[in-house]
């Protein structure tokens, strides 16, 4: 049985943080997580206006909701980012270079196989798997990185790259995958027409404003009562946000769509299949190539969880932008989380279990 802690403290140099004391938040967090997707799904049952008063808290196109639980997500761990230790891992080419073809390359052409391979008779849902697969993580990330143990320096610097990346290759992806290569292949065709500013905003508030936040704290933090206090006693104290964090956003995700989840649950079945594909073996591929190539534990679970990740928020803005609430596009996109949740839960046990089997337990994990 594994075990996970990492988000409500910080392990003692030397010790085994696999082993260490848990809090009952982190020995139940498979647990929490499927309650709150229950709870979600439910609340959008049990009272029918609930999803659409949810949805019309925003600012433009940016559910208010949503971002507030994405903030009380990601700020405790950006918190507990060594900011002076970036350049340490930028330096990595191997773990930058096998990160951006996992993310760039790999990902979206897996996912376009797998969506026309599993749904060529449901274009709709098979397009709101491609625009999934286009969006790559830089959000939830950083909870399975930090679960897994890897490099919190590393996942920043990835996250902040993919985010680069993101605003200038996602409409050029977009055109590529949904028109171009059918065209080629003699496959069905559908526009995506996605401003860039649409993008950026997505990058702008949901890892711009926590990683702000967490850079400012730190510094601060340090400055005014030393490195001894921010680390041991500041820390633990913040940590439980970011879980609590995780599993509201999860409440509002599936509250805003469980009625559409319910009431098609073939459809759900349908779109599931592809995407529990497309995250076992993304995650699986990277994990062995990291293994390959020697990088150290932390950086291949940072590599292998950014390219197993997608940002689902600006893939569900997207959808929705283009083709509308209630097209099929849409429940595609909102599935990706139901799917992705669980499944990355599980593979921060798989990667705890392959730290154990594949690297040696003293020199497996970077924390220092």
């Amino acid at each position: 049985m594994f075990t996970l802690s990492v988000l409500t403290s910080t392990p003692v140099d030397g010790a085994d943080p696999t082993v260490a004391r848990l809090s009952t938040l982190d020995r139940f967090l498979p647990l929490w997580i499927g309650l709150a997707m229950i709870a979600g799904i439910a609340l959008g049952r049990l009272l029918p206006g609930l999803d659409g008063t949810l949805d019309r808290v925003k600012i433009d196109t940016v559910s208010l909701p949503i971002a507030l639980g994405l903030l009380l997500m990601m700020y405790p761990v950006l918190a507990k980012v060594r900011y002076r230790r970036l350049g340490e891992v930028t330096a990595d080419r191997r773990m930058l270079g096998l990160s951006l073809v996992l993310n760039w390359l790999i990902g979206p052409a897996l996912m376009f196989s797998l969506a026309w391979l599993l749904l060529p008779d449901l274009p709709e849902y098979r397009t709101g798997l491609i625009i999934v697969g286009l969006a790559r993580c830089i959000a939830m990330v950083l909870i399975w990185n930090d679960l897994a143990l890897g490099n919190r320096e590393a996942a920043v610097f990835l996250v902040a790259v993919n985010s680069l990346f993101q605003i200038v290759a996602y409409s050029l992806l977009g055109y590529f995958y949904l028109e171009l290569l059918p065209r080629w292949l003699g496959f069905d065709q559908q526009a995506l027409d996605v401003s860039l500013w649409d993008i950026a905003k997505s990058v702008l508030i949901f890892l711009g404003v926590p990683l702000l936040a967490g850079f400012l704290t730190r510094s601060l933090g340090e400055r005014t009562r030393g490195v001894e206090w921010y680390e041991q006693r500041f820390l633990p104290r913040i940590g439980p946000v970011a879980l609590y964090g995780l599993l509201f956003t999860i409440v509002v995700l599936f509250a805003l769509q469980g009625d559409a989840i319910t009431s098609a649950p073939l459809d759900v079945a349908r779109i599931a299949l592809p995407l529990f594909a497309y995250f076992a073996l993304m995650w699986t591929s990277a994990f062995a190539l990291g293994l390959r190539l020697g990088l150290p534990y932390d950086r291949n679970a940072t590599v292998a969880f950014t390219a197993a990740g997608n940002n689902f928020e600006l893939a569900i803005a997207v959808a929705i932008g283009v083709f509308g609430v209630t097209s099929g596009q849409a429940l595609a996109g909102v599935v990706g989380p139901l799917i992705e949740v669980p499944v990355l839960v599980g593979l921060v046990y798989v990667a705890l279990w392959a730290r154990r089997r594949f690297y040696p337990v003293a020199g497996g994990v970077h924390r220092a």
